[in-house]
C-alpha cells in the first residue's frame, strides 16, 4: 500500500492523501498561516490519525487551533481525539448530532482492524448556514450541502486560491456513496459546487484534480438514477438492478452501487432527500454483492 502524503495545493494549504482511497482511506487537509492552523477532517484510526497529525507539524508553525469535519463518518472523525484538547472539532450542527448517534459503531463492521485507543471526540462548535474562518491572510468559508453524502455535509472552499475540500461529495477513481443522504441531493450539490469554478478539488478519497472530477461523479450519480428507473419499470430490487448492471470496475468499491441504488428506487418513489432507511441491511446487501466481506484498508 502506498504511503500518505502531503501534497501542496497553494501557499498553506496542503492536502493529506491517502491511497488508494478505498473504504477508510481518506483525504484530509491542512491550512496554515501564520499563527493559525486548521485541519480538514482526520483519519479513522489511531495510528493513521497520528500520523496525519505529525504530517501537519511538518507544514504548519503552529498547532492546530481548528478541527473542521466535513460529515459524521468513522473514517474523517475518529481521528479528532488526538488533535483535542488542544483544538476545537467544528462542523455543521446535524453532524454532531449524527456523530453522537453513531457512536465508535464502524469499528464493529471492521472487528479485525486495530483501530486503537479512540474516543469519540463530536464536534464542540457547530454551525447551521455558512462559516468564514480566518488562518492568517488564508480565507475559508464553509457551508452546508445536503442531503447528499449523508444529511448534513460540510465543503471548505478557498476563494482566493480556488481549492475546494469537497469530503465526500465528490471522488476521484472511487464508487461515490450516498448511502446516508440522497442521489437527487448529489446531483444538485454537484451543480454548486460547479457554480464555484475551482481550480483545484479535494475529494473525499482518491487522487487531487479539477473541475472533471465534479463531472466525473455527476456521471456516476445520473448512471444509477437511470439504473433505478429502469430497473423499477422492470419490477426489480436494487440488488437485481445491480447484478445487471456493468459498473466501472475502474471505481474502487463498486459494491457500493447496491446501497446507491436503494436510495435512488427509493426517491423515484417519492422518499424525501435523507430519509432514514435500514443502513445495516443496506451493508449486508453490499457484502452480498461482493460475494464476501468488504475489504477494509485502514
Amino acid at each position: 500500500m502506498t504511503e500518505p502524503r502531503l501534497q501542496r495545493l497553494a501557499a498553506g494549504v496542503h492536502a493529506y492523501v491517502q491511497p488508494d482511497g478505498g473504504w477508510c482511506l481518506n483525504n484530509a487537509g491542512v491550512i496554515a498561516s501564520g499563527d493559525t492552523t486548521i485541519v480538514v477532517d482526520t483519519a479513522a484510526t489511531m495510528r493513521r490519525a497520528l500520523a496525519l497529525r505529525d504530517a501537519v507539524r511538518r507544514v504548519a508553525s503552529a498547532p492546530p487551533r481548528l478541527v473542521v469535519n466535513t460529515h459524521f463518518h468513522g473514517d474523517h472523525t475518529f481521528g479528532n481525539c488526538v488533535f483535542t484538547p488542544e483544538a476545537v472539532v467544528l462542523a455543521h450542527q446535524g453532524t454532531r448530532e449524527e456523530a453522537i448517534l453513531a457512536d465508535l459503531h464502524l469499528t464493529g463492521l471492521w472487528p479485525d482492524v486495530e483501530w486503537g485507543d479512540l474516543r469519540l471526540e463530536p464536534p464542540a462548535l457547530t454551525y447551521e448556514r455558512r462559516m468564514t474562518l480566518h488562518a492568517g491572510d488564508l480565507r475559508a468559508e464553509l457551508f452546508r450541502l445536503g442531503p447528499a453524502h449523508t444529511r448534513d455535509d460540510t465543503v471548505v472552499w478557498l476563494p482566493d486560491q480556488r481549492v475546494l475540500f469537497a469530503g465526500d461529495l465528490v471522488m476521484s477513481g472511487v464508487t461515490p456513496f450516498c448511502m446516508m443522504g440522497s442521489v437527487e441531493g448529489s446531483l444538485r450539490a454537484i451543480e454548486t459546487l460547479r457554480g464555484l469554478e475551482p481550480a483545484v478539488v479535494v475529494p473525499g478519497h482518491g487522487p487531487v484534480g479539477g473541475p472533471e472530477l465534479l463531472d466525473e461523479t455527476e456521471h456516476y450519480l445520473r448512471w444509477t438514477r437511470e439504473l433505478a428507473q429502469r430497473g423499477l419499470s422492470d419490477g426489480l430490487d436494487p440488488l437485481e438492478i445491480a447484478r445487471r448492471a456493468e459498473p466501472d470496475r475502474r471505481l474502487l468499491d463498486p459494491e457500493r452501487l447496491v446501497p446507491n441504488l436503494r436510495r435512488a428506487c427509493a426517491e423515484e418513489r417519492g422518499a424525501p432527500p435523507g430519509e432514514r432507511m435500514d443502513v445495516a441491511a443496506m451493508f449486508e446487501e453490499m457484502i452480498t454483492y461482493h460475494g464476501g466481506p468488504l475489504p477494509c484498508r485502514a
